[in-house]
């Protein structure tokens, strides 16, 4: 077991750090990093940033997307609440902190960078999930990067598309059922213990998974009904307790955003723990966790939005972009200023102390934040459990329906139901697992295995992206060569207007 971690670590080394065995292989970071800073950045500049101009008409569009405006199975807002779902999770609590231990305080800027990029790849991705659609005979509606390699590159490309949905089934076992599942067991045995309470990890395996099974049976309808629900409530909630624990401790946060800039840019030595890092780690860890937690440019979230009840691509692509925003530029900013605002006595092995929650090197992941709100504010250990609880639960939901669509595209749609059925074993097996650096390191590479397909079929449908955006933009219409009521449901009937990027 040892020799599989050893490497998990040395791959995922390579791919987010570009070392191999502590030799470095490519410059300053991995390619990973190169992959998906420079696809977002490409977007950025070839949507004139469109990102930062249309930010505040795409709220708009998300509270006039309550309602059904065209076919699909759920409104423009539940398909939001679903990606959401699947990006606010475990990376806004867990995922922050590791950063931060990993990285110092300069990987908050770098999760920064990631999701105003991201904003662009997220853009894009979904609004193209839109466009080539398909409906099937039971009258569901499935899309994604499975769908838009398939029907916008073509069948010669069939075999990047499978790439991606094995890459997909991947992740969601690792990151988005396992790493959860993880995670909330952490917490609860961490506000048991401030309790003076032992909570077992099955038992709360046991209620986790129930609680899964009763959502996900009823497939797309259920979840995004549930995550139209949850995620508004949780979210306002969640930040109300963060905006509570800056308030008592206003003093410091000029301080945290003075320590996160100097770090980034290398001006001090991030410390980690034990041990010192500089910007590289900081990138890396920064990098690695913001594309962790807000998802763009992976593929997944693109997976809910083409089951969204809209006639324009142009739109719903708008709205899937907050979704990184609200992900990494609010909630994550949050959790982490709460981290290095809060300063107490925290453990840190062999009877040593620490003044923040983040140096510690006796906590690892969640605990971390669960330590540093436990701090900040009474009961605060029990706000963060009931944060997790719901963060890992809506996230574990929201990524059986991505691993279900990229099965039944490699098996058929008969395999639905028993997938379904297995998921809830998996989130289970991940209240159990014991080495937890190695499961999340595990969830970089399978990050990657689904992020490399998605990037090179972003790149070469990119002209197909550019297009369609020019004309609603200048026309304010759909694009004449669409054929059918709804964009995406059909082919085009010009494959020229699809014909990859050249430049």
């Amino acid at each position: 077991m040892d020799a599989i971690f050893d490497l998990i670590f040395t791959i995922s080394d390579f791919l987010w750090g570009g070392q191999w065995n502590g030799t470095r292989i490519i410059p300053v970071s991995g390619p990973i990093t190169y992959m998906l800073l420079g696809t977002g950045l490409y977007f950025m500049v070839r949507l004139g940033f469109r990102p930062l101009r249309r930010l505040f008409p795409a709220f708009g569009e998300l509270w006039a997307g309550r309602k059904s405006t065209g076919e699909g199975e759920i409104t423009p807002w539940q398909a939001l609440s679903t990606a959401l779902s699947g990006q606010v999770g475990t990376g806004n609590l867990a995922g922050v902190a590791t950063a931060l231990t990993l990285g110092g305080p300069g990987a908050i800027f770098w999760m920064w960078v990631t999701a105003i990029f991201g904003m662009a790849a997220a853009y894009a991705e979904s609004s193209l999930a839109v466009r080539y659609r398909e409906k099937h005979p039971d009258g569901h509606y499935h899309g994604g990067p499975m769908y838009y390699i398939r029907n916008g590159l073509g069948k010669g490309w069939g075999w990047l598309a499978i790439l991606f949905c094995a890459g997909t089934v991947l992740s969601a076992i690792a990151t988005g059922g396992m790493i959860q599942a993880n995670s909330v067991t952490q917490s609860a045995v961490e506000a048991g213990a401030s309790m003076g309470v032992t909570i077992p990890t099955w038992a709360v395996g046991l209620v986790l998974s129930a609680l899964v099974f009763i959502v996900i049976i009823g497939g797309i309808k259920s979840i995004g009904s549930i995550a139209g629900k949850i995620i508004p409530f949780m979210a306002l909630a969640y930040v109300g307790a963060a905006v509570f624990v800056l308030v008592t401790h206003l003093d410091h946060i000029p301080g945290a955003f003075g320590t996160i800039f100097s770090h980034a840019f290398g001006l001090e030595q991030a410390v980690g723990g034990a041990a010192g890092y500089g910007v590289l780690a900081a990138i890396r860890a920064g990098v690695a966790r913001g594309l962790f937690s807000n998802e763009a440019g992976q593929g997944s979230a693109p997976i809910a939005h083409a089951a969204a009840q809209t006639k324009n691509p142009v739109k719903q692509g708008e709205i899937a972009m907050l979704g990184v925003f609200i992900d990494t530029m609010v909630i994550c900013t949050m959790t982490a200023l709460v981290i290095l605002v809060v300063e107490g006595s925290f453990p840190s092995g062999d009877g040593a102390t620490v003044a923040y929650a983040w140096q510690s090197t006796s906590l690892e992941a969640s605990a971390v934040t669960t330590a540093a709100y436990a701090e900040g504010m009474f009961a605060g250990a029990w706000v963060i459990l009931a944060a997790q609880a719901l963060f890992a639960f809506t996230t574990i939901i929201g990524w059986s329906y991505y691993a279900e669509q990229c099965i039944t595209y490699l098996a058929g749609d008969w395999i639905a139901k028993p997938f379904r059925f297995a998921w809830v074993g998996v989130a289970f097996v991940g209240t159990l697992i014991l080495n937890v650096e190695g499961l999340w390191r595990f969830g970089d590479i399978a990050n990657s295995a689904m992020l490399i397909p998605n990037v090179i079929a972003l790149i070469l449908l990119s002209g197909a992206v550019i297009s369609m955006t020019k004309r609603f933009d200048k026309t304010g219409e759909l694009p004449p060569n669409f054929n059918g009521d709804d964009w995406g449901t059909t082919g085009p009937a010009d494959p020229a207007e699809d014909a990859p990027a050249k430049d």
